[in-house]
């Protein structure tokens, strides 16, 4: 299973909307839109979650794309982990 960052998203793009591009390159097994957790809103980024050969034909025929009329960025996401919101710096108490 390979994880795919999808960038640049018209804030009006739906769940539904970005499986139904991707699924025309493979089946999608998730997609997850991310939204600024104070206000809900979406942020114009997001995840598809597709088998190997399917995220790379997509990748390929996705990336540079117009949706809503912004050109998608699409490529391999990369695992971060998680700081817990401590940024590495000292901790306060």
């Amino acid at each position: 299973m390979t994880k795919l960052y999808v960038g640049n998203l018209p804030f009006t793009a739906t769940e539904e909307s970005v499986r139904a591009l991707f699924s025309q390159h493979g089946t999608v097994e998730k997609v997850s839109l991310i939204t600024d957790r104070d206000t809900g809103r979406p942020r114009g980024f997001g995840f598809v979650e597709m088998s190997n050969s399917d995220a790379a034909r997509a990748m390929q025929a996705i990336n540079g794309t117009e949706l809503g009329g912004r050109s998608l960025k699409v490529n391999e996401a990369q695992d971060r982990e998680r700081s817990g919101g401590n940024r590495g710096g000292p901790r306060r108490y």
